[in-house]
């Protein structure tokens, strides 16, 4: 199996995992390729050099499996990486949270084993695409939590005029408006009180963010919506942010969010459900005040 590992450069404290890691794939006799950066991060800052195939450097490679070694943000970098070529992605957390990477370093050797005797599951996630007469992101104009339309810094709201299908929906004027996928809505989305989606759903949901009318409420649609906005700000540009890759943009654009044609590829161990990662990372039914008699 050749396998790929992405990590970010957050790793303190963290050294005995990724070793075992490592040492895992090594002893199952996995092919190891791991991205340049993090490869410089690994024998730069911990002076760590495993035996590997080679390093990744470019946007096309042949491998079995990514894994992501890090957090949630990792996780999102690391599949914009592998973006349509539909490689399975692993998240091992490394981070805090971890919804996406909910793989936790006290199961990497029984995760290990399992991946390549083939005992899990694979998740297809649906991910945004932003469609823009301006070509900042290049191909990598997709999303697989979150499109983010913002203001900057700490200017005066924005205006964002918002149509589903051409029909005009209505102007959000608010500080911004997250168009979030099922991934994406335990993410930002929920921070500004978006509902949660579970992942089979077939639909995003727009969230305002800040809006000046209280009973302007996050909004659930079909994921086959095509999304125009226009944007209009008083100091002349704003920001759009695509899973935290954040571009600027002049007042007056408009352009169009739609379901992107491709997904993501998450896997997942065979006896994981969403709804145990709601409970565990959510802490769902747990009590935690304090217990007196």
């Amino acid at each position: 199996m050749k396998i790929g590992i992405f990590g970010s450069d957050y790793q303190a404290g963290k050294q005995e995992s990724i070793r075992t890691l490592f040492d895992k794939i090594r002893l199952l006799n996995g092919e190891v390729w791991v991205e340049a950066g993090f490869y410089d991060y690994l024998s730069g800052q911990f002076a760590y050099t495993p035996e590997i195939k080679g390093v990744i450097e470019s946007d096309t490679f042949p491998l079995d499996l990514v894994i992501s070694l890090g957090g949630d943000g990792t996780f999102l970098r690391t599949a914009a990486w592998v973006g349509r070529q539909r490689i399975p992605i692993l998240g091992i957390n490394t981070g805090r949270l971890g919804f996406l990477a909910d793989i936790s370093t006290d199961e990497i050797n029984e995760t290990m084993e399992e991946v390549f005797r083939g005992d899990y599951s694979v998740d297809e996630r649906s991910l945004l695409e932003l469609q823009t007469p301006f070509s900042q992101y290049g191909a990598h104009n997709f999303a697989l939590n979150e499109i983010a339309v913002l203001k900057r810094d700490t200017s005066s709201m924005i205006a964002i005029h918002t149509y589903l299908n051409e029909e005009f929906l209505t102007t959000y004027l608010a500080d911004g408006l997250l168009v979030a996928t099922p991934t994406g809505s335990t993410a930002y989305s929920m921070s500004v009180n978006g509902p949660i989606i579970i992942p089979q759903a077939n639909n995003f949901v727009l969230s305002p963010v800040a809006p000046h009318s209280l009973n302007v409420r996050p909004l659930v649609i079909p994921e086959d919506y095509c999304i125009r906005l226009k944007v209009e700000t008083r100091n002349g540009n704003f920001l759009i942010s695509l899973d935290g890759r954040s571009m600027i943009y002049p007042s007056e654009s408009e352009f169009f969010i739609r379901k992107a044609d491709f997904c993501v590829k998450i896997v997942k161990r065979a006896q994981q459900r969403f709804y145990d990662t709601l409970r565990k990372k959510l802490l769902w039914g747990t009590d935690v005040r304090p217990i007196t008699l």
